[in-house]
């Protein structure tokens, strides 16, 4: 019997692996989906405009998040890692670019049993046999 699982609830972790002073922005990219260079950005500008509230609450979350587990911190290749980010930040946009993508596939996998199909394929592959 094979049973759906639910996935993990995300939840919010420091970065040890990506970190810059303590992971805390590391670790906010990778739980919103967000560009850890913006977020650190986002951050900069706090401390400039807003430095008291911005400094606590950055060494706040800094003492009581707690670290990335060790499973977690194996970095995934780039490919997966932008699927995963862009899924996290507009999960509709990807979705609609997943289905264009596997239309275009069907598409092209049609198109090629219909050639495998074909007399044309047979006549190309005699074709081939006598060149050599």
């Amino acid at each position: 019997m094979n049973e759906a699982r639910e996935p993990a609830p995300r939840r919010l972790y420091k970065d040890r692996a990506n970190k810059f002073v303590f992971g805390v922005c590391a670790g906010i990219a990778d739980y919103f989906g967000f560009d850890v260079t913006v977020t650190r950005v986002v951050v900069l500008v706090g401390l400039i405009f807003f430095l008291p509230p911005t400094l606590i609450g950055y060494f706040v979350l800094a003492l009581l998040l707690p670290k990335k587990p060790d499973g977690r911190n194996a970095r995934p290749d780039d490919v997966s890692a932008r699927l995963q980010r862009s899924v996290r930040s507009s999960p509709q946009a990807t979705l609609g670019d997943i289905r264009h993508r596997f239309r275009d596939l069907d598409g092209r996998l049609q198109r090629l049993e219909k050639y495998m199909t074909s007399k044309r394929f047979e006549l190309d592959r005699e074709f081939e046999a006598l060149k050599d």
